[in-house]
């Protein structure tokens, strides 16, 4: 039964990673409905991540490839560090060190406290309406040519909220963008390559750690889960930037307020356990 729950949880992850409705609220959601009836964990949720991350990587490879090696060229004066892809390259690397030095600072609300239902409700439809009010305001002019170093720090401050299950990853930093006044697209591809150096240092820093600490899914059940998460993501994010180039976050923001007041009622009779 375990390898088929593991299949279960990669498609949710697969399918939740990029959408700005939280995979780690989700993953945390549908743990409580599955036979085993267990939080999968955050170890686990950091682990499938790899999958989706690594699909990222993949779908993105020319323009990561194209980043890394002018970030190389500008660390030895072949290119300045005003090159587009080079600055790129920077503003990546600070805009994952907020995520970095609040996850290791709240290791442990993140893997207890924070895994609590009630807040993963209350986040889905808070930073719901947040999304809601960021797509109706935000002027949606720049593009990511012209993100500057200081908007780079702030998406990363956003990305960090996602440490909260319920917050999402790219739903914090999608909103931080288009209060800044982003495209919906610019803002999308840009969490995505944000998210790259944070999901692969917290995925194999978990690894690690799971080697010693047995959890609900072994590391055969979890691999098989991360390898469909992989799959199914590759899917979606060509499938989100289309979507994103020519709709509005509106779907998004009622799918979250529905599901967050879903657990509210579930949570209040008693149903599941937070």
């Amino acid at each position: 039964m375990n390898w088929l729950e593991a299949v279960i949880l990669g498609l949710v992850q697969g399918l939740t990673e990029f959408l700005p409705i939280s995979s780690s609220a989700h993953l945390r959601v549908v743990g409580e409905f599955l036979p085993g009836a267990a939080d999968p964990g955050a170890a686990f949720t950091a682990i499938t991540q790899l999958g989706t991350e690594t699909a990222v990587v993949v779908f993105f490879w020319r323009d990561i490839v194209r980043i890394v090696k002018a970030w190389f060229g500008s660390l030895t004066g072949k290119l300045p560090r005003e090159d587009p892809d080079a600055r790129m390259g920077w503003l990546v690397i600070l805009g994952s060190l907020p995520i970095g030095i609040l996850g290791l600072l709240f290791q442990d609300q993140i893997e207890g406290t924070f895994r609590s239902l009630w807040l993963v409700a209350t986040m889905l439809i808070v930073f719901g309406l947040f999304l809601a009010i960021a797509d109706t305001i935000g002027r949606q002019k720049r593009r990511l040519e012209n993100l500057t170093y200081k908007h780079g720090i702030l998406f990363g401050f956003a990305q960090a909220l996602a440490l909260i299950p319920g917050v999402s990853r790219s739903g914090g930093t999608i909103t931080a963008g288009l209060l800044m006044g982003y495209t919906r697209e610019a803002a999308a591809r840009y969490s995505f390559l944000l998210a790259i150096p944070a999901v692969f240092a917290s995925g194999l820093f978990q690894l690690a750690k799971s080697f010693g600490e047995p959890g609900p899914y072994g590391l055969g059940e979890t691999a098989l889960a991360t390898l469909v998460a992989f799959g199914v993501g590759f899917v979606i994010i060509g499938w989100f930037l289309r979507y994103v180039s020519t709709r509005s976050y509106r779907l998004f923001v009622w799918y979250r307020i529905g599901l967050g007041a879903l657990l509210y009622i579930l949570l209040g009779l008693g149903l599941i356990n937070a």
